[in-house]
């Protein structure tokens, strides 16, 4: 566990790195980049105490040859910052002005602050890529091309996962993207999910290098959901991705927690990471 992990983009934080049993300098492993890094692990230190079981989860399908070896990058959150990271930036000033203050009204209504310089997420993705990945690659014995190189998270870092994939299609070559925060506040709204769509259809990547899963249930903030990922779903197939390369799923009866994340995770870690 690396503390107060330095950026010149964003503020310090923490970063956990877990390495598989018998981890080996004579391997060479994938890497799995996750947000909100501090809900992996250990629901002892959790703020709802849940967890989403991603070292138990990984163990055995790697023990059971399912999966590659793999390593996982937990990148913690930052805490009261945390909205304005995960909030893809491009997609937000594509809104009119008058329209993105009275969202950020409702927004900070709910206690989610968004000043009026708008989101963080283009710092925080420089963070990772021109920080934290060069450290990760230089530190461990993994594989540094695209193919092996997944970004993933729920909710609002459904979100920014998605939206790193779209900016920075030579890092990453796939994205997990569960309970996706499509409304972008605590309101069903079309303005921030249109910014999002449009932004898709201009900036998705190549199909046939990428790969792309999203989930959603259907029980409290996830019942927001369904209709906003229709229309992701009718961008993916405008765009040619197929059942080769992208994935979504819904759970019927599933909530927007850590435990119903950590109860499906198998699916997308074995889409993404699965032995060709």
């Amino acid at each position: 566990m690396y503390k107060n992990f330095p950026s010149e983009f964003v503020e310090a934080r923490t970063v956990a790195v877990w390495l598989p049993e018998n981890y080996s300098a004579d391997k060479k492993y994938a890497v799995l980049y996750m947000h909100d890094g501090q809900m992996l692990f250990d629901s002892t230190i959790t703020w709802n105490k849940q967890e989403w079981r991603i070292d138990e989860t990984i163990s055995t399908l790697i023990n059971l040859q399912m999966i590659k070896d793999v390593i996982v990058v937990a990148i913690w959150n930052n805490g009261e910052k945390r909205y304005r990271e995960y909030f893809p930036q491009k997609p937000f000033f594509m809104i009119d002005a008058n329209e993105r203050n009275r969202l950020m009204k409702l927004a900070r209504e709910n206690n989610r602050l968004m000043p009026e310089e708008g989101p963080l997420s283009d710092a925080y993705l420089k963070f990772i890529v021109a920080e934290l990945n060069p450290f990760i690659d230089s530190s461990y014995s993994v594989h540094t091309d695209m193919k092996n190189t997944i970004i993933a998270g729920s909710s609002m870092g459904g979100l920014i996962s998605l939206y790193a994939l779209c900016e920075y299609p030579a890092v990453f070559g796939g994205a997990i993207c569960m309970s996706t925060h499509w409304p972008g506040i605590f309101t069903a709204n079309e303005s921030i999910p249109n910014a999002f769509f449009n932004y898709l259809k201009s900036n998705l990547p190549d199909p046939s290098t990428h790969t792309l899963y999203f989930d959603l249930g259907t029980e409290t903030l996830d019942s927001l959901y369904a209709p906003y990922q229709l229309q992701a779903d009718a961008i993916m197939k405008e765009k040619k991705y197929t059942a080769e390369n992208w994935l979504t799923k819904t759970f019927v009866g599933a909530e927007h927690t850590e435990i119903a994340w950590a109860e499906r995770l198998v699916i997308p870690v074995m889409f993404l990471l699965g032995k060709d």
